[in-house]
């Protein structure tokens, strides 16, 4: 989580973020270095490096659009039913999307770009310099800037207020871990919190954790995840894969994350002997740069592989791949039990929303603080159950292939839970309104902030 400073609604600490500024100029060297490090297994990192600088060249048009942030896939996805909701409501809007991430960048291409490609333009959100800021604000002027959950930066909020662009953080949410961090960080922090025109929140907890950090102003309406609607054609492809002639009960580790998959393989070999009948585990890493050395893992632990990019699906195999990017929804629609991955070691979890949307009974590791309130929830309408390692995580799995009642119960379930969970998109589109209107740029607000009437 990347939280921080200004705007003149609440006076930032000058001492912390000039050491936080001279803190990025030293910093330089090793950026670059992280970037030709994180090429070597994801070569999308070399493209575009003018962006991370602010340092490509200026638009082609003079249309003002609406900036929205997503750091990376999780953020971009949770996005789409609210880009689909503006470009649906306004058929003038222009919208900029901007990551910081090439996995991102990948799925908003796929998800938007490809759709409407002459009206949302892509773009990495430059590192937090304040040159870089200010230069990446005066090429794109947006009227809004829109950031997706957690991700703010304290010379882009600088930058911001003093051109300005009112920000909206949408979708928010705060963990108690980033609550900590954040506490320790309050100098740079509260006047960025401060200096924003609206913060919209998931959940009270999120909101409490908020206004512990110095904002005072938040309004909760629930998470846009739960009206993300699955692709129809990656679902029926899955359905296709879980009917083909020969198929096996199937578990789904997805979104797992690094040492996971090592001990469910490990698991896996002491609870489920071969066998033409056996049920079948299918992992999908949650970075696709992990699937080659995933991959050589399922093989050393004696597993013949099926790989999605190679023989997919494979009856033969007992450990199955999911080696590409896009596929999740046709991977939780030929599974019967699914292990949200993340949870099982201290990543927080990854999203568990999807897999209960299509009706897939969801176990949860001790990890879920980044969706902690969704796997209370979860759990709490008989969605989702929680177990305390990966070992509980696969016998519970398998108790639910033998137990067709119970597992069908759990489908039922989340269907219901996600369900009663939707609206979020509708009610964060009535309160960015005042931004969204048409030629609306900066209205009115406490303190001159421009925030939108609670």
């Amino acid at each position: 989580m990347a939280l921080g400073p200004p705007g003149s609604a609440v006076a930032p600490g000058r001492g912390a973020l000039a050491l936080y500024r001279l803190a990025w100029i030293l910093a330089t060297p090793l950026a670059v270095a992280y970037l030709l490090w994180r090429a070597r297994r994801q070569p999308e990192y070399r493209q575009h490096w003018r962006e991370r600088w602010a340092l490509a060249p200026g638009r082609d048009d003079a249309t003002r659009p609406v900036w929205i942030h997503a750091v990376s896939v999780g953020e971009t996805r949770a996005a789409q039913p609210l880009i689909e909701a503006m470009l649906a409501r306004d058929p003038d809007l222009r919208l900029l999307l901007t990551h910081m991430t090439p996995t991102g960048r990948s799925v908003g291409e796929e998800l938007f770009v490809r759709r409407w490609p002459e009206r949302v333009r892509q773009a990495y959100l430059p590192y937090d310099y304040p040159g870089a800021m200010r230069r990446f604000l005066a090429r794109w002027q947006p009227r809004v800037g829109i950031i997706m959950e957690t991700e703010l930066w304290p010379n882009l909020c600088a930058a911001a207020a003093r051109r300005p662009v009112p920000l909206v953080l949408v979708n928010a949410r705060l963990s108690p871990r980033s609550l900590r961090k954040g506490l320790r960080w309050r100098a740079l922090i509260e006047p960025a919190l401060g200096s924003l025109a609206a913060v919209l929140a998931q959940t009270e907890a999120d909101a409490a954790r908020l206004r512990q950090l110095g904002r005072g102003s938040v309004t909760v309406l629930g998470n846009l995840k739960f009206d993300i609607t699955p692709a129809p054609a990656p679902v029926a492809l899955g359905r296709q894969w879980r009917a083909a002639p020969g198929a096996r009960p199937l578990v789904l580790a997805a979104s797992t994350r690094d040492g996971e998959e090592a001990l469910l393989l490990q698991a896996w070999r002491a609870l489920c002997p071969p066998g033409p009948q056996a049920p079948q585990l299918l992992i999908v890493p949650r970075h696709p740069q992990r699937f080659d050395a995933v991959a050589a893992e399922i093989v050393s632990a004696g597993f013949p592989l099926a790989r999605r990019s190679g023989a997919w699906p494979s009856v033969e195999s007992a450990v199955l791949l999911g080696d590409s990017m896009g596929e999740m929804p046709a991977y939780y629609a030929m599974a019967e039990v699914a292990i949200i991955g993340g949870s099982l070691l201290p990543f927080g979890a990854q999203n568990l929303i999807e897999a209960c949307a299509l009706g897939v009974p969801v176990i949860v590791g001790p990890h879920t603080y980044n969706f902690e309130q969704a796997a209370i929830e979860a759990i709490d309408a008989g969605a989702a159950r929680r177990v305390d390692d990966a070992h509980a995580a696969l016998v519970q799995a398998l108790a639910l292939l033998a137990d067709d009642p119970t597992r069908s119960a759990m489908a039922r379930a989340g269907l219901a839970f996600t369900e009663s969970h939707r609206g979020a998109t509708a009610r964060t589109m009535a309160a960015l309104q005042p931004w969204l209107g048409a030629g609306a740029s900066r209205p009115p607000g406490p303190s001159g902030r421009g925030a939108p009437p609670a």
